[in-house]
């Protein structure tokens, strides 16, 4: 399977927004990138832009590219209700974002490389496909054999277990439990769904 292997920095200029994290370069150039990145941030954005930027930037930030992006939002507007609120909780039921969200990995590219490798299991069995959708009850721990891999115990360490209702996270297990669907305000990101629904409502 393809994935954007370019520079990060770059992707969150074109946004505007740290969406990887804390970042240097955007910070120094707080504008998008090209030689006319100072001009195209003065430029007005049509309705259809916006709506692509905002489906762009929720892509980029869970790692997705676009016909699996596409299925989700497929599978997001079966559901009934508010499908910008299920899309985010679909990307949220992630098996690499939810190993994020535990602190288990720094970022979500280094969970979905965890997962890739058989580091992870889902209620004591070993699972290595990052889009596997998780479901409430479900405990996520670290391989027995991959507790002591230093990107594991260093995240860990300056990670903040608290910090997301939906999830319980125990230390000395090394685990953590889907307790909930997340509500759409305690989901962190900045993205404005509802343009992502106008756009594939066209």
């Amino acid at each position: 399977m393809g994935k954007y292997i370019g520079p990060k920095s770059k992707i969150a200029r074109r946004f505007g927004e740290a969406i990887y994290g804390a970042d240097r370069v955007l910070e120094k150039r707080n504008y998008p990138p090209g030689q006319h990145g100072l001009a195209r941030k003065r430029k007005k954005v049509s309705e259809y832009g916006m709506q692509l930027t905002e489906k762009q930037k929720a892509k980029f930030t869970y790692g997705l590219l676009e016909k699996q992006f596409s299925r989700t939002y497929e599978a997001a507007a079966r559901m009934g209700g508010i499908t910008g609120d299920h899309l985010l909780q679909l990307l949220e039921q992630r098996l690499d974002n939810v190993v994020y969200r535990l602190g288990i990995a720094p970022t979500r590219a280094a969970a979905r490389q965890l997962v890739s490798h058989r580091h992870i299991c889902v209620n004591g069995n070993v699972v290595n496909i990052p889009s596997y959708t998780l479901r409430v009850g479900d405990i996520v721990s670290v391989r027995e054999k991959s507790k002591s891999l230093e990107v594991i115990t260093s995240s860990l360490a300056g990670a903040q277990k608290s910090r997301y209702a939906w999830l319980e996270w125990d230390n000395a297990t090394m685990s953590g439990k889907f307790i909930q669907l997340p509500e759409r305000e305690e989901i962190p990101e900045n993205i404005k769904e509802q343009l992502i629904v106008e756009l594939y409502s066209k």
